[in-house]
């Protein structure tokens, strides 16, 4: 990303945020007693600023100082988001109760005790979501899909593959994280393993510090585990986070296909943060499977869900997909289901079968509200109709 863009685009992300964060004080202020308004100013300008100072500690010095920083910031971006939804609905009945009176006489005759219980429940209720939300992240589910494809695929008959994205591993997903991932994926006895980008977070350093990799040399399967990159893989540094990944017994496929025990193929492309994060380009499908025997089943990983038609119209059996996180805080959900084709699941068109997969892990706040973090296995038969 070129200097100007990078100006910019930081530059809106932290208006808005600075403005979301001042306008979640000054309504605040308006229902805090006198002697708590200080306290109540300095805590909420800490934690809004805990996330950005975590993050940039973090590449001078990784230490329990960034990581704290860094999770109070996490916490504090979903504490953040549902305090404003919460506002902003509060807002739109005052504002309706401006033009048709609709308030009972209890909550008018005293507007200041009403504003504290108000504002009382409204921080319990965003607290108990947040908990929840975070025991959530804690309950990965395994699903299962049985899948017939129509093709011979040389002497191999099933193939049992075990699917994840999303793991984003970094300061707040670590080590314990994704060993309890490793443990899961490894019981489903796989005999290839599929990662579908953004398996490292924006920054490398707290991945290399805390040894995270060892875990995904314990990743165990017939055939081995293969990876593509995603945008948070330009957005940290995509080269070195492949060599990592290298370095950590996963095949990272980039524009690139591979032939698994002459039975079927793997194709892997490379994110569309290409062009953005370092200008270039990524081949077009046609191109990057134009010299393969497309008589053979063809499963494509692409991290991004769009352009679906392309795997289509290029006789892709399967593709794998995630990014969308299905939202991860409801009820962005709802937006997200409006941005992509297919946000988060299985899908058939015709010869062509498509998994969105929400992701096992998370970016930002270790919160999932939307929900449940997810691997997920075919099992699939193959045989020429």
């Amino acid at each position: 990303m070129k200097l100007t863009q990078q100006i910019i685009f930081f530059g809106i992300v932290f208006t808005v945020y600075g403005l979301i964060n001042f306008y979640i004080i000054r309504r605040g202020l308006s229902a805090i007693p006198d002697s708590y308004k200080s306290l109540f100013i300095y805590s909420v300008v800490f934690a809004a600023v805990s996330f950005i100072a975590g993050r940039i500690l973090e590449n001078v010095w990784i230490s329990f100082v960034s990581e704290f920083l860094i999770w109070i910031g996490s916490f504090w971006i979903a504490i953040m988001f549902y305090l404003l939804l919460s506002i902003l609905i509060i807002d739109l009945f005052r504002l309706v109760n401006f033009i048709v009176p609709i308030f009972p006489a209890f909550i008018t005759e005293n507007i200041q005790k009403s504003r504290q219980i108000t504002a009382l429940i409204v921080s319990v209720l965003v607290l108990i979501t947040v908990a929840g939300g975070y025991i959530n992240t804690k309950m990965i589910i395994t699903k299962t899909y049985k899948i017939k494809i129509d093709k011979a695929a040389g002497e191999l008959k099933k193939l049992n593959v075990v699917m994840a994205s999303d793991l984003h591993l970094g300061a707040i997903l670590g080590r314990s994280f994704l060993n309890n991932v490793v443990q899961k994926i490894n019981a489903l006895q796989p005999d290839i393993i599929l990662l579908a980008g953004d398996i490292i977070d924006e920054d490398l350093a707290p991945v290399i510090k805390n040894n995270v990799g060892e875990e995904l040399k314990l990743l165990k399967s017939k055939y081995g585990v293969y990876a593509i990159t995603g945008n948070h893989e330009y957005i940290g540094g995509v080269e070195a986070a492949c060599k990592y990944l290298a370095d950590h017994k996963v095949n990272v496929l980039r524009d690139s296909t591979v032939m698994i025990d002459s039975s079927f193929y793997v194709v892997g492309r490379e994110d569309r943060s290409i062009r953005q994060f370092s200008g270039g380009r990524r081949k077009d499908l046609k191109e990057i499977i134009g010299g393969i025997d497309k008589s053979y089943p063809l499963i494509l990983m692409d991290h991004q869900p769009f352009g679906l038609n392309d795997a289509l119209d290029n006789g892709i059996d399967l593709q794998l997909s995630g990014h969308t996180h299905n939202g991860q805080l409801w009820p962005l959900n709802y937006i997200v289901e409006k941005i992509y084709e297919l946000a988060w699941g299985y899908k058939i068109n015709r010869n062509t079968r498509y998994y969105v997969s929400c992701g096992v892990g998370g970016w930002g706040p270790p919160i999932r509200t939307g929900s449940r973090p997810e691997i997920i296995n075919f099992k699939i038969s193959f045989g020429a109709r």
